[in-house]
């Protein structure tokens, strides 16, 4: 009686494993658009761009991508440089805006724009601590200016993420202490924040 208990139970089992994280990245979607959707038709309802009887579902987000089409193009133009520049150096000088903004913009920056600054994560390195190794990677090929006079001069700026969390670690080590690994920046992060339960280019358990 135990044993047919036992196998359905490894089959249940196995069936959540398979459509939970499926249905929990569907739904993640699903809820990241319809909240974005409804601020937006909020958004074009109440400054009276279009009337609630003419709004149909998915125009909150064609606006919304229209709008970020045409702010790409302004911060790309010469004076949209200029202008976000001066902007930066406003918020930097008002007391905790500037930590958060500065801290949200340093996150975001490590998006990849396609601008060819190469300030995403770039490169996959293996760190090296006497017999204990590390993958990280590469947000700089130089360190603050500040640790130069402390032996900094050759070093580089390493993240070193956390397993199932948000957040990480930012070491500066050695460039002879990392060496390059031939592994795509997503392959990598998967397997430092699932500590090492998904392989590179396979979603099996390490052998």
């Amino acid at each position: 009686m135990m044993e047919p208990m036992r196998k359905i139970f490894r089959l249940t089992m196995s069936g959540l494993v398979t459509v939970l994280p499926l249905a929990l990245t569907v739904y993640v979607i699903w809820w990241l658009v319809n909240t974005v959707e409804g601020w937006l038709r909020r958004a074009l309802i109440e400054l009276r761009i279009i009337s609630p009887a003419h709004y149909w579902p998915g125009l909150g987000l064609i606006a919304g991508f229209l709008l970020l089409l045409l702010v790409g193009s302004l911060v790309n133009a010469y004076a949209g440089k200029l202008l976000l520049k001066y902007w930066d150096d406003f918020l930097g000088r008002i007391p905790f805006v500037k930590t958060l903004y500065g801290g949200f913009r340093d996150v975001v920056s490590l998006l990849p724009s396609g601008s060819g600054d190469r300030r995403d994560l770039q490169r996959v390195v293996l760190a090296s601590f006497a017999d204990v190794h590390a993958i990280g990677f590469v947000t700089r090929e130089d360190v603050p200016a500040a640790l130069e006079p402390h032996g900094g001069r050759g070093w580089v700026t390493v993240y070193f993420p956390m397993s199932y969390a948000f957040g990480g670690y930012t070491l500066y080590l050695p460039k002879e202490r990392v060496r390059a690994l031939d592994i795509s920046v997503e392959d990598a992060m998967r397997l430092a924040i699932t500590a090492g339960l998904t392989a590179a280019g396979n979603r099996g358990p390490l052998r």
